[in-house]
């Protein structure tokens, strides 16, 4: 079986608590973005029972960006359903809350097609999952959508 990450990302997800058959109950995080408008589909609740609460102190150079520390706690996201409704209504695509970036600077989202964000006042995409997991732990700059 081929690894799904590489294996800095391997390591720093490790740091933050990951482990391969990780799984945390995703039913607080549903209802407090229900509560905003917001539901969750099947990727970002697949995303959430294998990442969600981890939260990593990345940081340094990168590849093409520096690298930031990024919390998976769809929590930090409550207050803007608004936000990531529009995005995804002018995207064409469910773009669920998963967390922050950079402390809050930024706000990190999911597709339907396990596709990661960084979500502000424009949307970027780090790519696919896993490839999307690679890009923001290693520090690839995402791509400016719109």
């Amino acid at each position: 079986m081929q690894p799904r990450f590489d294996d800095i990302t391997d390591a720093t997800l490790a740091g933050a608590g990951w482990f391969p058959g990780r799984s945390v109950s995703i039913d607080s995080w549903v209802e407090l973005l229900r509560a905003e408008g917001v539901e969750m589909h099947g990727a970002a609740a697949e995303f959430l029972v294998e990442f969600g609460g981890l939260e990593s102190a990345n940081e340094g150079p990168g590849i093409t960006r520096a690298r930031e520390p990024f919390t998976f706690d769809p929590g930090e996201c409550v207050g803007e359903g608004d936000r990531f409704l529009e995005w995804s209504q002018d995207l064409g695509r469910q773009i669920f809350p998963i967390g922050i970036l950079d402390h809050g600077r930024f706000f990190l989202g999911l597709d339907e097609n396990s596709e990661l964000y960084c979500v502000e006042d424009w949307v970027a995409t780090f790519g696919r999952m896993p490839v999307g997991m690679i890009h923001l732990v290693r520090g690839v700059m995402p791509a400016v959508l719109g």
